[in-house]
């Protein structure tokens, strides 16, 4: 991961991390292999770098974090969930602009 804003989550840390975090949790499901993943990695960093302070954002590796991902039923990759208060407020699958996850954590945040 390329930022210092980005956290890296697993299934040991998501609990403390995202669930229990005081503010809201962007996390994005992904994995190595995965081509839409990898583009859609910088814009989950622009994200990052645009909250940092005021949301927790990060990825999660599906292959080496398989309860979490079975838990939140994520069946394609990539897929991004917006946290809460430890509740998911919004998902979202496939390729998406940064406006998308922006507007989400902006009503997240109000």
């Amino acid at each position: 991961m390329a930022s210092d804003a980005m956290i890296e989550f697993t299934d040991a840390n998501f609990q403390s991390e995202a669930l229990d975090a005081q503010v809201p949790v962007l996390v994005d499901f992904w994995a190595e292999w995965c081509q839409p993943c990898r583009m859609l990695a910088p814009t989950i960093e622009q994200v990052a770098t645009k909250y940092d302070g005021k949301v927790k954002v990060g990825k999660l590796d599906v292959d080496g974090n398989r309860e979490t991902a079975l838990k939140y039923s994520i069946q394609s990759i990539p897929t991004v969930v917006l946290i809460k208060d430890g509740e998911v407020v919004n998902k979202f699958v496939g390729l998406q602009g940064e406006d998308v996850f922006s507007n989400a954590i902006d009503a997240a945040l109000a």
